[in-house]
């Protein structure tokens, strides 16, 4: 096992502990990777998500072993035929990206937004949901002493690509999360000035 992979338990101050997070780029990523019971546990956390009338407005697409390799290939091709137009060396060397995109990491989720746009619950709320079922994901990898990171691009957008993944019409992908050990972890980055961000309320204000 690595020595950056740390299933130690987490501290006793939790907050401390969701202070430690980092996103690790998914190139950074490698085995080992969750197992089966420890994906889906962590696929069970990050479904304890707010979610108004319990319309449960997302799901998941798991890949992992040679399915990874498989699609990945499946997607350089679909870039190929997005980009014909595009100069020959460029579109090489994005659908060689493509086409490792999904190796890297042992195991990678596309966390699928799917709106019921028949109920009174707006469609923007049923997507926030989704988008805290992505963080929610990061924060059990965490705490399950593996790395992740969550990530969209062309593969989460465009329509060859989503037709890959198996995203159906009225979906889309909310975000790709890699999950692996990291083989070396990031610096801690530059954070928000808290400061700037707050304001209390008050009537002399409003």
């Amino acid at each position: 096992m690595s020595a950056s992979h740390n299933a130690a338990t987490p501290p006793r101050d939790p907050l401390a502990f969701l202070e430690s997070r980092r996103s690790v780029a998914f190139t950074d990523l490698g085995a080992p990777g969750p197992d089966p019971a420890q994906l889906d546990r962590l696929l069970a956390v990050a479904a304890r998500t707010p979610d108004h009338a319990l319309l449960v407005p997302w799901r998941f697409i798991v890949l992992e072993g040679e399915a990874r390799g498989q699609a990945s290939a499946r997607l350089a091709a679909a870039y190929r035929l997005a980009h014909p137009d595009m100069e020959e060396a460029r579109r090489e060397k994005f659908a060689a990206i493509m086409g490792r995109l999904f190796t890297h990491a042992p195991v990678v989720v596309a966390v699928v937004s799917r709106p019921d746009r028949s109920t009174r619950i707006p469609v923007f709320e049923q997507e926030l949901s989704a988008g805290a079922v992505c963080m929610n994901l990061l924060h059990a990898i965490h705490a399950q002493g593996f790395s992740g990171t969550w990530v969209t691009g062309w593969a989460a957008t465009h329509p060859l690509a989503l037709a890959v993944l198996g995203v159906e019409a009225g979906e889309q992908v909310a975000g790709l999360v890699h999950m692996g050990t990291a083989r070396q972890m990031p610096g801690e980055r530059p954070r928000p000035d808290m400061a700037a961000l707050v304001r209390r309320w008050s009537p002399a204000g409003a």
